[in-house]
């Protein structure tokens, strides 16, 4: 171990580092050297107490309320192959854990990760709680949903000692390396605060010139629709639709794969990333190994995909949305409440989804509906499975062959809502290309996203369609969907719907939010902090 195969790491690791080897390949090599280990394992016993010296120790997590791990386990594994020790927590880890387990393993670092927006909040309190017990190793973020930016401006300012955003896991290493130098750390440490010092003082620069406006001149701003010439589709279905069990082979052309690419950190789009004159080798073997993947899914029945879709009666009430229980629009059953832009725009609206809806007084009637997709309980055993073997490649692959399917299943979904259960599109006939570039009539944003970015009301949402007995899904406490590879959204039918940002939000529309609500505005603050267009005084606790 200590010579042919961590030679072999090593040398794996140096080309990984010089951009001559891609993290397919490294996963792969990783897996060689652990299913080696493995097998030697049995004949160490005698060697039990002699431990290899470890470029240096390091605990990793997915922070509470989260369940989101690709990433984490990438960096994993890139680590391993250049000597650090990993320690990893797995996904939903409280603060107490995390650090606990640092403190009793004599960790050198701490790695978070985390993928929805709440979790950089979870970062900040992890911070906070490592600052109250008087830690000071280096703290490193990382996930899809974290910046250098909100690193600099929320996270390292919630701690004292070293915090450093790592954007991947190709740079994972020489951070890690730098922190660990006795002759680079401080001064990398040092380089790194001035830098973040940099960037908050850019953020508040660019919240001091923002031009905001304010919300009742936003809402004056806001969508319109000619609704006296315009008849809104009726739902071609009453009930809702149940999906069980969908075959991987429906779902698997509608996959996107670039952002599987992406997922291993292939930068290209499909299909012509597969001829890259870089990556295109490394992508076609990739490629080849997730459809025999797929055909393996299938043929096993690992997943399980299941949905459920529903519609009903609804209607604008400011930037609210009201759904009825029945077609006579008399008893409200629940309220959508949603964001407006609030940046000052020219000749262009300050856009809010619920414009897309009839406004109740105008008495035209209209309709929303709302979808929840999961690719299947499971990913995540087979994931498990593929672990114990020492397959992280395997297993890594299996959780983002599971994102794409899910993605693909609130495509295809999509697209027969528009086409039969709604039925406002029965002729469309577009390609997949055309699918992923949104060239149809609707729209389906997701709770958590730019145009709906606060994450409660997927709540409301998985209540509405009774989500968790037709999928299985449910949500953590920070409203993160378990398992995983699900999806969950809403339908919008007007065909001047559009996606959009809802970006930098005023006090006065957070105060407003948190009254329609029925929270406090630091509650608020809380779940808008991502959309603040003002310095909140709220702290981590």
């Amino acid at each position: 171990i200590e010579g042919p195969l961590m030679d072999g790491m090593s040398i794996v690791g140096d080309l990984f580092g010089a951009g001559k080897m891609f993290l397919p390949q490294v996963v792969k090599s990783a897996r060689v050297m652990k299913k080696a280990v493995a097998w030697l394992e049995p004949f160490m016993e005698a060697e039990k107490s002699r431990k290899t010296a470890a470029a240096g120790r390091i605990v990793t997590a997915t922070v509470k309320g989260d369940v989101h791990d690709i990433g984490k386990n990438i960096v994993g594994v890139v680590l391993r192959c250049n000597g650090y020790e990993v320690i990893d927590l797995g996904v939903m880890a409280p603060a107490e854990l995390i650090l606990d387990t640092a403190e009793r393993e004599g960790a050198d670092l701490i790695g978070l990760s985390g993928l929805i927006t709440p979790s950089l909040e979870e970062m900040c309190r992890v911070g906070a709680a490592m600052d109250r017990r008087g830690i000071t190793i280096p703290l490193l973020i990382g996930g899809a949903t974290t910046s250098r930016m909100h690193t600099a401006v929320k996270i390292e300012p919630s701690y004292s000692g070293p915090v450093v955003h790592v954007a991947d896991a190709s740079r994972a290493v020489g951070v890690a390396g730098a922190l660990m130098s006795p002759k680079r750390k401080a001064g990398f440490v040092a380089e790194t605060r001035s830098a973040y010092a940099a960037l908050r003082e850019s953020h508040a620069g660019g919240r001091r010139d923002g031009v905001q406006t304010g919300l009742a001149s936003a809402r004056a701003n806001g969508f319109r629709s000619d609704w006296s010439g315009y008849t809104p589709p009726e739902p071609a279905v009453a009930g809702p639709v149940v999906l069980d069990n969908v075959a991987i082979a429906d779902l698997a052309p509608r996959i996107d794969w670039t952002p599987f690419f992406r997922t291993w950190e292939l930068a290209g789009a499909y299909p012509r990333i597969l001829d890259d004159p870089a990556v295109g080798d490394a992508a076609r073997a990739l490629h080849a190994d997730a459809l025999a993947m797929l055909e393996r899914m299938a043929a096993e029945g690992w997943t399980g995909p299941k949905g459920v879709a529903a519609f009903w009666p609804a209607g604008r009430i400011g930037d609210d949305i009201e759904l009825y229980r029945s077609e006579d629009r008399l008893e409200v059953r629940d309220t959508l409440r949603m964001l407006r832009q609030q940046t000052a725009r020219s000749n262009r609206p300050n856009h809010c989804l619920a414009d897309f809806v009839a406004p109740k007084e105008s008495g035209v009637p209209d309709w929303v509906g709302g979808f929840c997709v999961t690719a299947g309980q499971g990913i995540d055993k087979a994931a498990a499975d593929f672990e114990r073997q020492n397959d992280d490649y395997s297993a890594i692959m299996v959780k983002a062959l599971g994102d794409r399917l899910a993605e693909a299943f609130a495509e295809w979904l999509h697209e027969k809502v528009r086409k039969d259960h709604w039925g406002y599109a029965a002729d469309e006939n577009l390609s997949n290309a055309d699918l992923i570039a949104e060239r149809y009539r609707g729209i389906r944003p997701a709770p958590g996203y730019p145009a709906c970015p606060e994450h409660t009301e997927k709540r409301r949402l998985l209540a509405l369609l009774d989500a968790e007995r037709h999928t299985g899904v449910r949500l953590t406490e920070s409203c993160a969907m378990t398992p995983a590879s699900a999806v969950s959204g809403w339908y919008f039918s007007h065909p001047e719907a559009r996606y959009f940002g809802v970006g930098r939000i005023g006090r006065d529309q957070v105060e407003d939010y948190a009254a329609r609500k029925g929270w406090t505005v630091a509650e608020a603050e809380r779940w808008l902090a991502p959309n603040l267009g003002y310095e909140s005084v709220r702290r981590a606790a």
